[in-house]
This record gives C-alpha cells, structure tokens and sequence, in this order.
C-alpha cells in the first residue's frame, strides 16, 4: 500500500535518487523532475500528494518562482510543498527567508538525514488530512 505520492522537483539527479531510497522502503511513491516545466508535466498526469522543491534549480529564483505560481493556481494552491534548501548557509541566504514564504508546508536545509526527511513528509501529510 502506497502512503502518498512524492514529487521532488530538483536538477541534481543524485538528490532525486538518495531521496528515492529514503522514501520508498517508507511506503510512498516517488516522482521526479530536473527542471519546473518536467514538474508541471508530472503534476498534470500523476497529481502528487506532496512536493519537495529544490529552492534553487537552474536560478536562485526559480523554485521560488515555480512554488509562487502553483500558490497562485486555485487547484494547484492545495499541493504542500516542501522547500529544499542548501542556501541557507551560502551567499544567498539573504535573499529568501523561510518566514517570508507563508504558503511552504515545511523547509528541509540540505543535506539532512533519512530521519528528518521521512519525519517532515509523514507530519505535513497528516496535517494535509
């Protein structure tokens, strides 16, 4: 029995996998996409329960910008999503602060262990219920 599908939007294919083995033996179904377009085409066809979305993709920006506009989207305004982040402790970690993101479910600072990973899934999920 699958516990929920898990989309992880992020363009380091490693990430994806390590996050596909922490997740799986846990039961969830697991999707990816390197890049927000691929992203948008898994939402369309397989409809996640829950998205873990790199901060930054191919620019600082640009998932913030693709959480922004799924926040916008009345249908698409109910999927949780996780931000992933490791700029909390680079350069940029001035120019988005988790505070000023109302609409994340969660932030998970990369790299983080199994155990937080699974723990932060299963707690938005139930509280998606």
């Amino acid at each position: 029995m699958t516990l929920a599908r898990v989309l992880i939007v992020d363009d380091d294919p490693d990430f994806c996998e390590i996050s596909r083995t922490i997740l799986e033996p846990a039961g969830y179904e697991v999707i990816t996409a390197a890049d927000t377009r691929q992203a948008m085409e898994r939402i369309e066809k397989d409809w996640p329960d829950l998205i873990l979305l790199d901060l930054v993709i191919n620019t600082v920006e640009e998932g913030l910008e693709f959480g922004e506009r799924l926040h916008r989207d009345p249908i698409l305004r109910h999927l949780p999503i996780v931000f992933v982040t490791s700029i909390a402790d680079g350069p940029y970690a001035e120019r988005v602060k988790p505070g000023d993101v109302h609409y994340a479910a969660a932030w998970l600072p990369k790299p983080f262990s199994p155990q937080t990973l699974l723990q932060t899934v299963g707690s938005v999920l139930e509280q998606r219920k």
